[in-house]
């Protein structure tokens, strides 16, 4: 993976102060250079600059970028971020069309498919992507985001200038963006918070390119158009063949995403969704005569401090044992402390620009930085829950049909410290209604489908569009922080395209979620790890954490300077702080409730703080 930047503008020549502009593409690249500190690049010219920070991961002596080509007396540039999994086959066929690689690289195949096929080329790739790509013969700019949204892009439009970036921290060193709020930011922070409205980049006129999008910037102008949606199918397979192609679908993606020059690891938690990766990815490399790292992670007191709740009945250190009893691994097992994990909140404000879901942020960008140590790659269990229907709000009917996004339905928790004129002039409700009304009119249907069945799909779709990608967001900024590339084979689109159609009756089976994956890999785990119980990302649960959490926040009360106070009820949060803390009903999630609450708005302090919003 890598970090891109970069502006565009039809009414200015760069060249004119070249230096000056060169300068603002270097200080784009540095501000994530965290994303790829392997190689740099900078490419200006008249109407256009871009700049790229690689993590050397496929062609590590080649494949330097911004990558140029030129064809018929036009120069063709790309700025690429992502893996590309089926590049042999295109490769292939661009060999037969008369094109010669330079490189082994996935970037120039996207190059040279772009120059061969066209815009809408993107359909062909199978991979997780962000890239721009000039076009000197259109005299265009074009973006790209693959389609479910695992690699970010952000960009905004200031008159005639079009900037963009991996991160938004990447825009800001172009002395046209400045980091600033204003109330539909506060809203998303406290209404929606930590996920974030598809296309929304909480900075005040700053945006996402949503997952699937391609834009087009030209002298005409910006636009912005869907290349992949989800669609409703009727599903006419029987429940032997979904087994078989759900099995076969999962096994053909971690095997393209096994492809790699260097060594590849994953992450073990213990639970269903990585063990699958670990055992596939173990059986590959096992066929090419190697053995794969694996890592766990948890949290120093969980072992004598954990609480089973109906969100995580149980512990995952057992199951990890088993799974290493079964496979040839290199294991390591990881633990975070409270003071790191506190002391770690302020800087995954920093690796997000945002707050974001605190402990969890805080300590994956902890494990990224340990497994960096030791591999470049990893693969992740991410995306399954919300593909298989994993969570609660699948199949308990309360959850099910909540009125509003089912993992934060309940606003009450959110308001219960902001004071009465954020809670007026915020109208949260308000906000959170009208995009929740807003997604469900997005969801696509079958015609006749009854009220359980539209309920079942429109959970399905939020969840894929709105739940998985606060994850997927989560795990981009904490890998990348380290230059760390984590994958995720759930994610590949022809598993989403498959299973968003799978009747329900198919994926929950005799009271157990997930069923059908489970089908789907009877082969390859024990009866008791596969038939276990759904239990998330570990959390803290050392009473240690809260009380180092209830400091810092009696520390942010004392100051009369602390931004975030100017939202909070002083006096219910004293009571907040001195009350025993909620530690089994979330208010985003399965993981974020009372100890979340306090770190939430450490957070945010931290953010006011750190870009000066106001």
């Amino acid at each position: 993976m890598c970090g891109i930047a970069g502006f565009c503008n039809f009414q200015e020549n760069f060249l004119y102060e070249r230096d000056r502009w060169q300068h603002v593409l270097v200080e784009m690249r540095e501000a994530i250079a965290h994303r790829g500190p392997d190689q740099t690049g900078e490419y200006l010219r008249e109407t256009v600059g871009l700049s790229h920070a690689r993590l050397s991961i496929r062609d590590l002596s080649g494949g330097a970028q911004p990558l140029l080509r030129r064809a018929k007396g036009a120069e063709y540039g790309i700025v690429y971020n992502g893996e590309v999994y089926n590049t042999g086959e295109l490769t292939a066929d661009l060999i037969q069309r008369g094109y010669r690689f330079e490189t082994t690289s996935d970037t120039e195949v996207v190059l040279y498919a772009y120059m061969e096929y066209g815009p809408a080329f993107v359909t062909m790739l199978n991979g997780i992507f962000a890239f721009a790509i000039w076009d000197g013969d259109r005299q265009a700019l074009l973006l790209y985001r693959d389609r479910l949204g695992v690699k970010p892009l952000f960009y905004t439009v200031k008159g005639d200038t079009l900037i963009f970036g991996s991160e938004p921290k990447a825009l800001f060193p172009h002395p046209l963006v400045t980091p600033e709020a204003d109330l539909d930011s506060f809203r998303e922070i406290f209404g929606i918070g930590p996920a974030r409205t598809p296309g929304c980049g909480v900075f005040r006129d700053l945006y996402e390119l949503k997952p699937g999008h391609c834009a087009v910037f030209s002298r005409e102008g910006f636009t912005q158009t869907a290349y992949w949606t989800l669609e409703a199918r009727e599903h006419t397979d029987t429940y032997p063949e979904t087994v078989e192609k759900t099995a076969w679908l999962l096994r053909d993606s971690i095997r393209r995403q096994m492809v790699s020059d260097v060594p590849v690891c994953s992450f073990l938690s213990g639970g269903i969704d990585s063990s699958v990766v670990t055992a596939l990815a173990s059986n590959f490399l096992e066929e090419q005569g190697g053995h794969l790292h694996t890592f766990s992670f948890d949290f120093t007191h969980n072992q004598e401090c954990f609480q089973p709740n109906a969100f995580q009945p149980t512990q995952d250190r057992p199951y990890v044992d088993q799974v290493l009893s079964l496979y040839p691994l290199h294991h390591t097992y990881l633990e975070c402390d409270e003071a790191d994990l506190a002391e770690l909140l302020g800087q995954a404000v920093w690796m997000k620009d945002l707050p974001g879901m605190t402990d969890v942020d805080a300590s994956l960008l902890y494990f990224c930085g340990r497994v960096r140590q030791h591999n470049k790659v990893a693969l992740t269990g991410e995306c399954a829950d919300e593909i298989f229907g994993g969570y609660p709000w699948f199949y308990r009917p309360d959850l099910l049909n909540a009125d509003g996004f089912p993992w934060s339905f309940d606003l009450s928790a959110r308001t219960a410290l902001l004071n009465q004129e954020t809670i007026s002039r915020l109208d949260l409700e308000g906000y959170v209604r009208s995009r929740y009304e807003t997604a469900l009119g997005e969801v696509p249907h079958l015609p006749g489908e009854n009220q359980e069945e539209r309920r079942r799909r429109e959970v399905s779709y939020l969840n894929l569009r709105w739940f998985m990608q606060t994850l997927l967001d989560r795990m981009d900024r904490t890998s990348m922080a380290w230059g760390l590339e984590a994958r995720v084979p759930f994610a590949d689109h022809r598993i989403v395209e498959y299973l968003y159609n799978v009747p329900w009756e198919m994926k929950y089976q005799n009271g157990m979620e997930k069923a059908l994956l489970r089908e789907a890999c009877r082969d390859l785990l024990p009866s008791e790890l596969l038939w276990r119980k759904k239990s998330p990302y570990p959390k803290p649960y050392s009473p240690w954490y809260e009380q180092i959490l209830v400091r810092k926040f009696q520390a942010v009360m004392a100051d009369p300077e602390a931004p975030v106070l100017r939202f909070v009820d002083m006096e219910k949060a004293r009571r907040f702080l001195e009350a025993p803390k909620d530690y089994g009903k979330p208010w985003f999630g399965q993981l974020m409730a009372g100890p979340q609450m306090i770190a939430y708005l450490l957070q945010v302090n931290e953010w006011m703080k750190r870009y000066q919003v106001g």
